[in-house]
């Protein structure tokens, strides 16, 4: 009789983490908490052969009280009245009202979980239904992710990278949005989803870094490469693998004799040999980080970003991407476009994988557009280059006011640095007369301080003084600032390069809600004539 049982105290609750599956990776105070149990619990399917149980065998008496609790389904159908789910939770229900009992007459429960307890793990159930209740301690166990790690002999994670556990009964377009975003993943519940995960491995361009481990540490462990693992062999006791990118072995680029942090040189001093051929050419990707930091950024730009051998880009917009060890960052000043293309394709040719680091959506009024324009010369032709989007400054600013880009909207820029003024304001006229609503960039800077109020003027022979103008400054950054004012009211003096200003059209409504909160919307319905 148990100490509790004598004094007519309820007993107490373990869930006992058990490792990965070899008997000798329990813990000393796993096998301590056993030894003392008056009774032993596990899951089981119903073929009634339990993993938990064959690795704690050794250490379980004859004395002991068992308490199989055996799952009524597991990955088949059921007739149950409120569906797989319902038959769970009775399961559940039932399973708990069974320990209960036992601790009730004081008795002490020990229930078994492969791995670690509340790592998808079993016991996880019974303890959302019992530890509120009754004296509860949970003996944590080595995980199925470190034994994976400790099989491959690779680093999980290094440094400030970012581990991602993943079940791969998540959504395949959801799984290949995080895995295109993580340094290092893991992703869990192989078996019948294996097809699926591959596809998303190879959609998010990692499935030549995956690994393949099956049943690590158990009888039957196999590892290998993910790309190369027959669909049809994989159990559900399988995990796939992302490990550190950090020292992994990588396509060797040709030598490269500028400095760590070396801006990107003049067009003359570039290689301009051939691709080496034992590495082929390598790639630009042209991202957009959105307008301020990597909570606008895109998991498809997270990704490339992790990937790249070398980072391209105006030194500012290099600033917001973390510094990763082994990757090569260039910098320079925001007026060398074309000079930053050339340098970052010629990087490419020489088998380089190169992130071209633009601000906002580098298609808008972004180097997008620089890099395409040099890639079109015949000697780049080979050169692989593809562009990701990004948050718009124009977005962003009009995403903090309301809506007022609900309707159609015209983009434009009012820096005469690359067309004359003439052709700014008639296209100002254009869309001012067209009624659109009106995202003006570069409106204006140190050395232009003039266009703002031209604009506001020639605007103001189309629109209604009361019109509203969003000034959307830093949005996302530090010095963020988004105010709306009448058009009449416009100061250039409050207008500089890193605001967007968003010029509402006949329709754009401008109201003060209740808490003081105003709003800018454009409705999408347009009044008939």
């Amino acid at each position: 009789m148990s100490e509790q049982q004598r004094a007519g105290a309820p007993g107490r609750l373990y869930g006992v983490g058990l490792g990965p599956g070899d008997p000798s990776l329990m813990t000393v105070r796993a096998v301590e908490v056993i030894a003392g149990a008056d009774v032993v619990a596990y899951h089981s399917a119903r073929h009634g052969r339990s993993i938990a149980r064959s690795i704690a065998a050794a250490h379980i008496r004859p004395d002991h009280v068992e308490e199989a609790l055996v799952y009524p389904v597991t990955t088949e159908t059921t007739d149950h009245p409120g569906g797989y789910r319902g038959a769970l939770e009775e399961f559940y229900a039932e399973a708990a009202a069974r320990l209960a009992a036992h601790l009730d007459a004081g008795r002490t429960v020990a229930v078994l979980a492969e791995g670690d307890p509340l790592f998808y793990g079993s016991y996880m159930h019974m303890h959302k239904r019992l530890a509120d209740r009754y004296p509860t301690e949970v003996v944590p166990g080595v995980t199925s992710v470190s034994a994976a790690a400790a099989r491959l002999g690779t680093p999980l994670v290094e440094g400030e990278e970012v581990l991602t556990i993943l079940p791969g009964t998540l959504p395949e377009e959801e799984l290949t949005a995080r895995l295109a975003a993580t340094d290092s993943a893991v992703v869990m519940k192989l078996g019948r989803t294996f097809p699926a995960v591959r596809r998303a491995f190879e959609a998010s361009g990692r499935l030549p870094e995956a690994r393949y481990v099956e049943r690590a540490t158990m009888a039957g462990e196999r590892t290998g490469d993910l790309a190369g693992t027959d669909p049809g062999s994989v159990p559900y006791f399988a995990v796939a693998v992302l490990p550190s990118r950090i020292d992994a072995p990588r396509p060797a680029p040709a030598p490269d004799t500028s400095g760590p942090d070396s801006p990107a040189p003049d067009a003359s001093a570039h290689d301009t040999s051939a691709p080496d051929a034992a590495t082929g050419p390598g790639e630009v990707v042209v991202v957009g980080t959105g307008p301020a930091g990597p909570l606008w950024l895109t998991p498809e730009t997270r990704g490339a970003l992790a990937a790249a051998d070398d980072l391209v880009g105006y030194t500012t917009y290099l600033d917001r991407v973390p510094v990763r060890p082994g990757q090569r960052r260039h910098g320079s000043d925001n007026k060398v476009e074309s000079e930053r293309a050339e340098f970052a394709l010629d990087l490419a040719r020489r088998g380089h994988r190169v992130a071209v680091v633009s601000g906002g959506d580098p298609g808008v009024f972004a180097m997008a557009t620089a890099v395409l324009e040099v890639a079109s010369q015949d000697a780049y032709a080979d050169v692989p280059v593809r562009v990701l989007p990004g948050v718009t400054a124009a977005n962003a600013a009009a995403a903090r006011a309301g809506a007022p880009l609900g309707h159609d909207y015209a983009t434009l820029s009012l820096s005469d640095r690359l067309k004359p003024w003439e052709v700014i304001a008639e296209r100002l006229r254009a869309a001012a007369s067209a009624d659109l609503v009106i995202a003006l960039y570069n409106p204006g800077s140190r050395s232009r301080t003039w266009q703002v109020g031209k604009a506001r003027d020639l605007l103001l022979e189309h629109r209604s003084p009361d019109t509203p103008v969003v000034l959307g400054r830093d949005v996302g950054g530090p010095a963020e600032s988004v105010r709306t004012v009448r058009l009449a009211d416009l100061d250039p003096a409050e207008v500089d390069m890193r605001t967007v200003l968003i010029v509402g059209s006949s329709q754009t409504r401008w109201v003060r809600r209740g808490g003081g909160e105003q709003i800018v919307w454009t409705p999408r319905r347009y009044p008939e004539a």
